[in-house]
């Protein structure tokens, strides 16, 4: 996503490219969390922090292939283990670092030809490939893959237009880019039904947001509501 401000108006720290860190619940649709910033390790990190630490159990990550999200993980998920003594003279050696041998964690390949994708391959870059296939039976995919954020993603092009690929709408403020972000997030989450979510197996629809299945709040919000609602940050 590209911010752009005149120069005379912002340090050059602030122009350019930025990217928009979302993560999906797969079972309730929830956008959990989301990020503004760069394609940096550090950004990842900040980004991995903070979904970290709104799940209460260990969740099966899956994502595109860019490394910092495995680095993150590493970082979040691991213990230091003393090393034994060598006998030999000098500072003994630094702990080693183990990663937790229950982080799940898999990637997805795409290759393009001509910008169609001709082909997806997926690996495991942490966790067991038993472990992982029996999470994934049961989730609503059943197999490793982006599609869902891949879909939000089609949701935020067209709810905000200074997210439209090759046009001139490109977002001139980061401030306010955010904040209309946090606006799309909250509209998607509480107020307008998600479609799968709100049929059943009779077929009948019942307004349910991706909020109430994941037990958030027990009815559907209205803008006001979302509007009006004061956080509470802990």
């Amino acid at each position: 996503m590209v911010v752009c401000k005149k120069k005379k108006r912002v340090s050059e720290q602030e122009l350019g490219k930025k990217l928009i860190w979302t993560a999906i619940d797969t079972p309730t649709r929830l956008i959990v969390c989301f990020l503004i910033g760069d394609r940096t390790l550090e950004d990842a990190r900040r980004f991995l922090k903070d979904l970290v630490s709104r799940t209460k159990q260990q969740p099966l990550f899956t994502s595109d292939e860019l490394p910092h999200y495995a680095d993150g993980l590493k970082e979040l998920f691991h213990e230091l283990v003393a090393q034994k003594p060598t006998g030999q003279p000098g500072r003994p050696r630094n702990p080693k670092k183990i990663i937790d041998e229950n982080l799940d964690y898999a990637t997805v390949h795409k290759t393009r030809d001509k910008g169609r994708i001709v082909k997806v391959e997926t690996k495991v870059v942490f966790g067991s490939s038993a472990r992982i296939q029996k999470r994934l039976e049961q989730l609503p995919a059943n197999t490793i893959n982006t599609s869902y954020v891949e879909r939000s993603n089609l949701n935020w092009r067209m709810w905000d237009a200074h997210l439209t690929r090759k046009s001139l709408m490109f977002a001139k403020s980061f401030r306010w880019l955010k904040a209309k972000f946090a606006i799309c997030v909250g509209f998607y989450n509480f107020i307008r039904p998600h479609e799968t979510l709100s049929r059943g197996q009779d077929r009948v629809f019942r307004p349910s947001t991706p909020a109430m299945a994941a037990g958030i709040t027990d009815h559907q919000w209205t803008i006001n509501d979302l509007l009006k609602h004061r956080a509470t940050i802990n």
